[in-house]
């Protein structure tokens, strides 16, 4: 039996609003994966997304709170935005996931369906953080992270033209990059202190766009995807 974490971007399962159509081949995607791998189980943590921006925003301008600052009030914020998103993409799971949404991955869990879902845990920790929780939890040795960037790149490609996609990248290198603070809302390809957990876990990490539904199916079988792998 094989566990597989999947770390589900806000940006793609919500924008701004829940994008359905992305949702429902998500859905029958990995329907299909597990019925064609009895015993196999998948475990989802969904981000935050539009909804979290959006109202992380609200509170900043109604507060004057500095855009990219980090505060409990601005996490909790975000932390409600996943745990109704993770609610939405639960529920579409059925009868396949039978636990609660799960929002402490420290906590004692029950996993006796084919899916779990989790969602956003306390202020400091974002759900990248809560996926390396839970595969530490449950003995994975891979977190698939799926966002809307296809690779990780030498730097920001919307601010530098001369930055390079990297298919691999060391954990040393990497953590450079993201630097060792998380602020909420803040965009990075894997949060810095999910980052170096992992790096003490030996944990795979893989960076992959997650609207390319086929290439997220790819991964889950094991044959050659488009993506970083960080290790």
């Amino acid at each position: 039996m094989s566990t597989k974490i999947l770390s589900v971007g806000g940006s793609i399962v919500a924008p701004e609003t829940p994008d359905t159509d992305f949702v429902k081949r998500f859905v029958d995607m990995t329907k299909a994966y597990l019925a064609a791998h009895p015993g196999d189980r998948l475990i989802l943590v969904i981000g935050g997304g539009g909804p979290a921006r959006i109202y992380q925003n609200a509170f900043r301008t109604v507060t004057g709170t500095a855009p990219d600052s980090s505060t409990d009030a601005a996490d909790w914020i975000g932390i409600m935005a996943t745990r109704l998103n993770a609610q939405f993409v639960k529920a579409c799971f059925g009868d396949l996931c039978k636990e609660a949404v799960v929002t402490d991955p420290t906590a004692e869990l029950s996993f006796t369906g084919s899916v779990l879902v989790a969602a956003g845990w306390k202020p400091g920790f974002s759900t990248d953080n809560d996926a390396v929780l839970l595969a530490e939890k449950f003995s994975a040795d891979t977190v698939v992270n799926l966002s809307n960037i296809e690779k990780v790149y030498t730097d920001d490609p919307r601010k530098n033209p001369d930055a390079k996609p990297l298919d691999t990248i060391s954990w040393a290198d990497f953590r450079k990059m993201v630097g060792d603070e998380w602020v909420p809302g803040k965009n990075c390809p894997f949060d810095p202190i999910a980052s170096k957990k992992a790096e003490a876990m030996q944990l795979t990490v893989i960076c992959a766009g997650g609207k390319n539904i086929e290439n997220t199916k790819a991964i889950l079988e094991g044959t050659a995807y488009i993506g970083t792998t960080i290790r």
